[in-house]
Order: structure tokens, then C-alpha cells, then sequence
């Protein structure tokens, strides 16, 4: 028996020791996942609602407690840590419509009736990231199959309690089945098991090549949402005031540790001086330091690991414009920083660094823009700051990016999908969207002709 220690990046505590899964405990969660399957997809849709809306209400009930436990899991402020749990139970919520709504298509042809219908695909495997851990698990849970869930390694906890959760709520036995275990072993298992269906895994550009690779022995399903280098577009007519003060959220919201992140700021030259004036204070005014602080905007990053990467981005000589404080002592802090004078090409503007570091680089104009935001092997969010409705929309069409927003930073929405362009990743999570990529299209042709 192997035990692994589950620890609180902010304290570097130990909070839990887990027993670790290993590939035997996949093959059987596998097995109870392929046996529940019939059984769950047979449940009428009214009913399935009603479970999935009973599951949304134990979430929404157990939204403190669980918040509190993936503020200590992950570092996260209390506050993010409640909105997340929050989301959880929306999705629950909104997915409840799902059975009833999984709607075919009549398709006119000769001779007969062509009919379609979307079939869940069976067994699920959910390889879901760090970094937001239950939130995202939650995205990928509602489309009528039996899944294995594996959380990483580093934050386990709120995936088990969600487990608990769902068995309280009525959820079938094997319908829903969590393995806390390495990636190496648990991940590498389900990505090459012949019954699992289908593998979603969200994480890093490097290991979801590797698990396309594994899908492909057994032609598997694959939903990957991977790394992001995004672009925070501010042309010199925006309202300067508003993009500065939001600008430091979308980089360094969870520590900067979100694919979404939108760590490559590019500012048209005229109004690179006044923004970074007005940044400035919206950077070092930002409060770093104990999750469980209602205050606090920003905790430590989520490993020693995690802090000697994000520290190998500034080196010594590095030309910071901006930096913010941290927290000395115990736990993994690293302080929001921004760096101006580096060239496009630059391993900190093109590479994603999953940290609070942000670069800023000026543009000249809505051509260079475009090339410059596109000029990324990622393309899954970004932002555009204009009063020029035309021009959002012609940068809007113009950019290689699945999620954009105008004159703000949102990314993640319950009802609309979620998903990136390039080596961010394939298919899409979220909005009614995301049930295309959870089932499988079945035709049925009829023939009525005598």
C-alpha cells in the first residue's frame, strides 16, 4: 500500500494521508462504472432530472463546507473558493434539463423516415487538473454516462466529498467512481482501458498530447482543454480606467494559475504610459496572504514545484515594471509581477507560465493586434478593450481564440461553451454545446415505401 500526503500550500501542512489507486483499483471502478451503465441510461429522463436536481441541491447545501476544504486543498482565497462551489451547483442545476432535452432530428429522404438520437457513450474518464478541482470536474458529470473520476494527486479532497454527495442525493452505485492516485499510473490506465469509452482530461498542452496518443490504441473519445498564453487586447480609445483595474484579476486570479489566464497584455502604443500608470496601483494594491482572510484576492501557488517554475520565468535582470507583495515564511508565494521591455518572441510572452507574471507589449495597430494575439500555439480565451463596436467585432472574428469577451475578462459561463482553438485543446465543455461531445449521434433510416 502505497500513502500519499495531501498538503495545504499556504501553511505546507499536512491536512490528509490518502491511500494511492493503483492501475487494479482503476480496472475495478472501471467494472462497476461498465455495470452501472445500463442500468443509469435505462432510468427515465424525468427521473435522471430528478436525481441530477436533487445532486444540485446536496452540492448547493454543502457549498460552505466544501468551499472551505478546496481553500485548504488548493490556497485559493475563501471568496473564489465559494463562487466555485457556487458554479458546481449551477452546473448540476442546468445539466438537470439535459435528459429531457436530448433532442434528435427528422431528416426528409425517399422511401421512408430518417430519424436521429444522441446516445450517452458509457463509461467516462474524467483526468480533471489542480487547479480548480471540483469546478471542473462538475463541467463533464451530466450527459447520462457512468464515469471515473481522477482528481490530482495534490488536491484530491473535494472530488472524494463529492463522491459521498452524490451517493446522499440518490445517484446509483457505480454511476460515479473517484480513484485519488497518481496520473502516471490511475490517468495512464483509463486512457488505455478498452471500456472506457471516452477520456476528458484538462491540464497541460504536454500531457494532453500524450493521452490523444494512448486514446488513439483504442479509438477513443477525447475532450481536451489544455494550456493558454491569452491576450488582453487595450486599444488607446478603451476606457483605460476599467481595463487596468480588471486586468490584474484575469492574470492573477488563483495565483495565475488558470489556462485562462490572461497573462499577454497588449496595449496600443499611445496609451501604454497611462495604462501602466493606472496598472500599477491596481497590481500593488492587490492583497496576497491567508486564503481563509475574507480580504484576500490572491494565496500562494499550489506547490514548491509550481514557485521554482514561475520564478525561472524572471530571472535576475529581468526588467519588472511592476511587483507587487507576498507573504514571507511558510507556503508557496510568489507576488503578482509585470514586465515590460521584452521582445514578442520572449520565453515569458510566448510560453504559458501558470503564475502570477503578466507581460505587457506594445502594438501599433488593429493588424499588428491581430498578429500579435495569434501569434501563439494557444488560442482558448482573451480579452478586447475598445469603445469601437466595429472594431470589437472585426478583432473578435479575426482572432484564433475559442472564448473572447469585450470590455471585460470573462472566460467561464454555465450555459455557454467553453473550449480552445490550436494546442488548446479539442471539443467543448459547457452550454448546451458540450452534450454533442458526451454522446454519440445514432441514425435510424425507416422504410414506409410499398
Amino acid at each position: 500500500m502505497t500513502v500519499f500526503e495531501v498538503r495545504d500550500p499556504a501553511t505546507e501542512a499536512v491536512i490528509e494521508r490518502l491511500e494511492a489507486a493503483t492501475a487494479d483499483d482503476a480496472d475495478a471502478a472501471v467494472a462497476r462504472a461498465a455495470a452501472a451503465f445500463e442500468g443509469w441510461r435505462a432510468v427515465a429522463p424525468a427521473d435522471r432530472a430528478r436525481l441530477l436536481r436533487r445532486l444540485a441541491e446536496r452540492l448547493d447545501a454543502e457549498r460552505e463546507r466544501l468551499a472551505q476544504l478546496e481553500m485548504r486543498n488548493t490556497g485559493k482565497p475563501i471568496g473564489d473558493a465559494r463562487g466555485e462551489m457556487g458554479m458546481v451547483a449551477e452546473t448540476f442545476a442546468y445539466y438537470a434539463g439535459a435528459p429531457e432535452r436530448l433532442l434528435g432530428d427528422t431528416i426528409p429522404v425517399a422511401g421512408g423516415v430518417d430519424l436521429t438520437f444522441r446516445e450517452p457513450l458509457g463509461v467516462v474518464g474524467l483526468i480533471v487538473p489542480w487547479n480548480f478541482p471540483l469546478a471542473i470536474a462538475s463541467w463533464k458529470l451530466a450527459a447520462g454516462n457512468t464515469v471515473v473520476l481522477k482528481p490530482a494527486e495534490l488536491t484530491p479532497l473535494t472530488a472524494l466529498a463529492f463522491q459521498a454527495l452524490a451517493t446522499e442525493a440518490g445517484i446509483p452505485p457505480g454511476v460515479v467512481n473517484v480513484l485519488a492516485g497518481p496520473g502516471r499510473v490511475v490517468g495512464r490506465r483509463l486512457v488505455e482501458h478498452p471500456q472506457v469509452a471516452k477520456i476528458a482530461f484538462t491540464g497541460s498542452t504536454e500531457v494532453g498530447r500524450g493521452i490523444m496518443q494512448g486514446a488513439a490504441g483504442t479509438i477513443k473519445r477525447v475532450t481536451l482543454e489544455l494550456g493558454g498564453k491569452s491576450a488582453n487586447l487595450v486599444f488607446a480609445d478603451a476606457d483605460l480606467e476599467a481595463a487596468a483595474a480588471a486586468a490584474p484579476a484575469a492574470v492573477f486570479g488563483n495565483a495565475g494559475q488558470d489556462c485562462c489566464a490572461r497573462s499577454r497584455i497588449l496595449v496600443e502604443r499611445p496609451a501604454v504610459e497611462e495604462f501602466l500608470s493606472l496598472l500599477e496601483p491596481a497590481v500593488t494594491g492587490l492583497r496576497v496572504g491567508d486564503p481563509a482572510d475574507e480580504r484576500t484576492q490572491m494565496g500562494p501557488l499550489i506547490s514548491a514545484a509550481q514557485r521554482e517554475t514561475v520564478a525561472s520565468f524572471v530571472p535576475e535582470g529581468t526588467p519588472v515594471a511592476i511587483r507587487g507583495s507576498a507573504p514571507a515564511g511558510p507556503g508557496h508565494w510568489y507576488p503578482p509581477t509585470v514586465l515590460t521591455g521584452l521582445a514578442p518572441g520572449d520565453r515569458a510572452a510566448t510560453e504559458e507560465i501558470f503564475g502570477p507574471v503578466a507581460v505587457v507589449l506594445p502594438f501599433d495597430d488593429e493588424a499588428e493586434a491581430v498578429r500579435l494575439a495569434n501569434a501563439s500555439i494557444y488560442g482558448l480565451s482573451g480579452s478586447i478593450w475598445t469603445r469601437d463596436l466595429g472594431r470589437a467585432l472585426r478583432v473578435a472574428r479575426a482572432l484564433e481564440t475559442g472564448t473572447l469577451s469585450v470590455n471585460s475578462n470573462t472566460s467561464v459561463r454555465v450555459a455557454t461553451p467553453f473550449g480552445g482553438f490550436k494546442q488548446s485543446g479539442v471539443g467543448r465543455e459547457l452550454g448546451p454545446h458540450a452534450l454533442d461531445h458526451y454522446t454519440e449521434l445514432k441514425n435510424v433510416y425507416i422504410a414506409t415505401a410499398q
